[in-house]
């Protein structure tokens, strides 16, 4: 398993892997609106200038995919393909960030399906579950 950050010509294919996964696990939990402004977000040039992507290639294969914006001090998206679910890739690729997150703690906005995952991470809520724009989150935070 190689994790590293994604060069230019890779973040196609990242969001590729965002959003079949989105679709497959999030989308369910989400009204249409929000289902169109996740989309909206991936094809958004100016917003995707602004992450870092990062991705867990197996062979090759990119199986995971994680973005931060604000100097790595915020985690925008954090996919991992089902079949690679319950392997560590998701903690693989977490702990790798850690290193270039610029301040004293890291923040989501967490998706339903995903406030587990990150409390198992070591994330705590910070406040309720919002909606904004169709898409449901809780948001949350992780004290370096």
């Amino acid at each position: 398993m190689e994790i590293r950050k994604l060069e230019d010509f890779e973040i196609n294919g990242a969001l590729g892997l965002i959003w079949r996964t989105f679709v497959e696990f999030e989308s369910p939990d989400y009204e249409e609106k929000g289902v169109e402004t996740f989309k909206a977000c991936l094809s958004d040039r100016e917003f995707l200038k602004k992450l870092t992507f990062y991705g867990a290639l197996d062979d090759g294969q990119l199986v995971g995919v994680i973005s931060t914006r604000n100097g790595g001090n915020h985690i925008a998206q954090f996919f991992v393909l089902k079949e690679q679910h319950r392997k560590g890739i998701g903690r693989k690729l977490f702990e790798f960030i850690l290193p270039y997150s610029t301040g004293e703690k890291i923040t989501v906005n967490s998706s339903p399906y995903a406030v587990g995952i990150y409390r198992r991470l070591g994330f705590a809520p910070i406040d309720g579950e919002q909606t904004v724009d169709g898409i449901r989150f809780t948001p949350m935070e992780y004290i370096k």
